[in-house]
């Protein structure tokens, strides 16, 4: 972990009301599962999981649920608890190590069918180093799941807005420990990261599409059915996956 990478500790109780309840939280994880859903198709038993930057552990809980053996690591003491507390709630049992993902090299030292990271990569100042922990982590042959906020989408978003002043001032933030990421990635530059580490991309989802440009918001709610449907038909096409605010990669580790 460097200094610039963030620690949510201090807003750690603003995610379940400002992200995870929300209707754009709810299509993520809907777009999210749909595509771990994917991946779990492929092995025929319960497998060990890797929930690196896990937060407050949904995705980690529905999946150990369905019994896998799960390992959630977190920056974040805040994040790690609420995420224990909604384990003992649910009556799961998961192992959950406090530490950056950088440093899970001095708790871990079995490799994982599938790791998941997502909603990390923009956050820290090298992401180059993350995708290399990740590695390391991972089976050959094993799958990553990499979610990364996507840079196209909040400059389209930004311009549609009318925000021409942050536009040109490169999309940089103007207040610190904030939920809008640090630093929002290129996809080609990540595609390339991981090709770089000998990952072969699989699959590229688009997480969130089309809500976050709705004019008329209410809509989410009002009709969230139709447009959770709409997200899922269009989420793997292009242009609409470089337009998308996530992209959820699915990549196979070939050595």
């Amino acid at each position: 972990m460097t200094v610039n990478d963030r620690n949510f500790d201090d807003i750690s109780h603003k995610f379940a009301k400002n992200i995870y309840g929300t209707t754009k939280g709810k299509i993520r994880e809907a777009i999210v599962w749909q595509e771990l859903e994917n991946i779990l198709a492929k092995y025929p038993k319960p497998i060990n999981i890797l929930d690196a930057g896990g937060g407050q552990g949904q995705i980690a809980c529905r999946l150990a649920k369905l019994g896998h053996n799960i390992t959630v690591c977190d920056i974040s003491k805040q994040m790690l608890d609420l995420a224990s507390h909604q384990a003992q709630q649910e009556n799961l049992t998961l192992n959950f190590i406090h530490c950056s993902i950088q440093n899970l090299d001095k708790f871990i030292d079995q490799p994982f069918d599938l790791v998941i990271c997502h909603a990390v990569l923009e956050w820290v100042a090298d992401p180059v180093q993350i995708i290399q922990s990740l590695k390391r982590h991972l089976k050959k042959e094993g799958y990553l799941s990499l979610m990364f906020y996507n840079y196209h989408g909040l400059l389209f978003k930004t311009v549609t807005l009318g925000n021409f002043g942050y536009t040109q001032s490169g999309l940089a933030k103007r207040k610190k420990k904030t939920l809008s990421p640090d630093y929002p990635r290129d996809p080609n530059q990540v595609y390339q990261w991981l090709i770089e580490q000998s990952f072969e991309i699989t699959n590229k989802t688009g997480i969130r599409v089309f809500h976050d440009y709705l004019t008329n918001k209410s809509k989410a709610e009002t009709h969230f059915d139709q447009l959770l449907e709409i997200e899922k038909q269009y989420c793997q096409i292009e242009p609409y996956i470089n337009l998308a605010r996530y992209i959820l990669v699915t990549a196979k580790l070939l050595n």
